[in-house]
């Protein structure tokens, strides 16, 4: 039995009592329950539940006065959550978590819910956030990095901590991430703040709310059928860093060298782990980071052997051209504080660009009693719950009138997101069906022009022949992952070229501004571009 339904069973074993933090509603509404004195009554009643539960209370929808289940509609108890959030902001306290489920024969008969309230206002992350995406090669151990980071527990041998990001079933059977991953955790002035059970979203929320730091990472897809999400993961997040990551007992590979390219690509500060230093000897390590100092002066970059240099160094010099080399073991847990030290000092390296709330969306889901929810990276600016926005664009180009029901980070629920935080976002006012990857979101006095088409300038990393007029393939940016077709200045680029070119999208229109970078790719073609003049209509 889980948490939230152990109180529920206790709470309807013992009722409501005379002074208890558990309070017992069918439903509330804004007509009803947010009347003329009535608002004031209830924030009362909901205070001194928190105050009588040392600071949190519980709060069971869909239930009778006497605890009787009776259950409500998905859109009844959003509108409770919607109303008991704003009782609880005018108590002094917010909604912590909620989990619901369904009673009748079938879910869709009725919900039954609780909410966790606490004290105090929800998280208003402070600007020390920064943001780091993985790559390098499959197997090359970058979800189990990642996992004993995130953790500090060490690595069976087998990738066991990988397990704490992966959240498909057959990507924990087979060992291969097949989508982008994420996790978090944080520091205080005694150093890691880490999960304790990864498993748990209020652990996760838990180490965000504790932390005084905190880093999130975008886990990436090292399998080469993947390399879209790959480039999803790296193109559409606002990024602060990157971390590619080369096995000991295998040293760079083509796709080692394809992430490289695009890490750089997109001017990303990055750093190089050497991951399973312990399955191999002293010698073989010395000979991989070797190889990966020869790859990074290939490609004009200065490496700066943490060992060798130290901490210090390696958080002042990293740039664009400087890339620190790290030596680590999940196993031994050999470079992790090294790596700790590092993330810990970082400075968050983007910058606002704008001052207007903007997200591309990455992922939709859909929560029962919630609706809608749309996450990704802020982008620029701030959103509040409240606010009124814009989605789209829709295939015809128009944008919807949506409303911020809530925000999490991690799971755990804000009152406000800033740039460069990853977010859920529930909105009212769309269905989950009608919003999609590639769309945007914007204030609601916004006026988006949807772009069919723009000017780019280009530079073809690799091809096997020349590029001619009438080129198809996937362009890379923000969070958009849509077919084009590319008409070279002059009709033609050939391999290494740098060129200027039209870029249409086959299907339909997305919003495009000038100055965005993007990945394309076909096969074995890629290159990058930057957006010159967007064509409106």
């Amino acid at each position: 039995m889980s948490a939230d339904r152990a109180v529920l069973h206790e709470a309807l074993e013992r009722g409501e009592e005379e002074g208890g933090n558990i309070e017992f509603k069918e439903r509330l509404s804004r007509s009803v329950h947010l009347a003329d004195g009535r608002l004031e009554s209830l924030a009362a009643q909901l205070r001194h539940r928190v105050l009588s539960g040392d600071g949190t209370a519980t709060y069971v929808v869909g239930v009778t006065d006497d605890g009787g289940i009776a259950g409500i509609s998905p859109d009844a108890f959003s509108e409770s959550m919607d109303v008991l959030s704003i009782l609880a902001d005018e108590a002094g306290a917010h909604i912590e978590d909620v989990e619901t489920w369904g009673v009748g024969e079938a879910s869709s008969n009725g919900l039954v819910g609780v909410a966790t309230v606490k004290e105090g206002t929800a998280l208003d992350a402070d600007d020390d956030h920064i943001v780091v995406g993985t790559a390098g090669h499959v197997d090359h151990g970058k979800s189990t990095l990642v996992g004993s980071l995130v953790t500090g527990q060490a690595d069976n041998g087998e990738g066991g901590t990988r397990g704490f990001l992966d959240v498909q079933p057959h990507e924990v059977e087979r060992g291969l991430s097949a989508d982008l991953s994420y996790a978090v955790y944080g520091f205080d002035d005694d150093g890691p703040i880490h999960l304790h059970n990864p498993h748990r979203k209020s652990d996760r929320a838990r180490v965000v709310q504790e932390s005084d730091r905190l880093v999130s990472f975008v886990d990436t897809v090292g399998h080469e059928p993947w390399l879209r999400t790959t480039i999803r993961g790296l193109v559409g997040q606002r990024l602060d860093y990157g971390l590619l990551v080369v096995a000991a007992d295998d040293g760079p590979t083509k796709t080692t060298r394809e992430h490289l390219g695009i890490l750089l690509a997109m001017e990303l500060p990055t750093v190089v782990a050497l991951t399973k230093t312990d399955a191999v000897s002293d010698e073989r390590v010395l000979e991989v980071e070797r190889e990966v100092e020869r790859l990074l002066r290939d490609v004009e970059r200065t490496p700066l052997p943490v060992e060798r240099h130290g901490v210090e160094a390696a958080v002042e010099e990293i740039s664009s051209a400087v890339v620190p080399v790290v030596q680590t073991s999940a196993v031994t847990m050999d470079g992790l504080d090294e790596l700790d030290s590092f993330f810990q000092r970082l400075p968050k390296t983007t910058s606002e660009a704008r001052e207007d709330f903007r997200m591309y969306i990455d992922r939709t889901y859909s929560v029962t009693g919630v609706g809608a929810v749309a996450s990704g990276t802020v982008n620029s600016g701030s959103v509040e719950a409240g606010d009124e926005l814009l989605v789209g664009p829709m295939a015809d180009g128009s944008f919807r009138e949506v409303e911020v029901r809530s925000i999490e980070m991690h799971y755990h629920r804000v009152d406000r997101a800033k740039s460069g935080r990853i977010v859920g976002i529930a909105l009212k006012g769309v269905k989950e069906s009608e919003i999609e990857r590639g769309m945007v979101l914007l204030p609601a006095d916004a006026d988006p022009t949807p772009v069919r088409s723009f000017e780019a300038d280009v530079m073809v990393l690799n091809h096997p022949t020349r590029i001619r007029d009438g080129y198809e393939p996937v362009v890379h940016l923000e969070t958009v992952s849509e077919a084009v077709v590319f008409h070279p200045d002059g009709g033609q680029l050939l391999p290494g070229d740098t060129g200027h070119a039209t870029v249409e999208f086959k299907f339909r229109p997305y919003l495009v501004e000038k100055g965005q970078r993007f990945v394309f790719r076909e096969g074995s073609s890629k290159g990058v571009g930057t957006v010159t003049e967007i064509h409106e209509g």
